[in-house]
């Protein structure tokens, strides 16, 4: 993992997209993104999440043959 200190107004390029540090205050971090409309960009949660319920509706619309 590489880790990096960034103040405010500093930013950190991640292939075609730029990550800026908008402010900190207290132990929040507030980001902001630049990216090219085809990169998709998602809080680890809310993907895990979207993931999981994926898992689920395909599950759900599983059918076995009848045989």
């Amino acid at each position: 993992m590489l880790v990096l200190t960034r103040k405010p107004g500093q930013s950190v390029l991640v292939g075609s997209a730029r990550l800026t540090v908008l402010g900190v205050e207290g132990n929040k971090v507030r980001l902001g993104f630049q990216a090219p409309p085809g990169v998709r960009i998602a809080r680890e949660e809310a993907r895990a999440r979207l993931q999981a319920v994926a898992g689920d509706a395909a599950r759900v619309v599983e059918v076995t043959p009848a045989g």
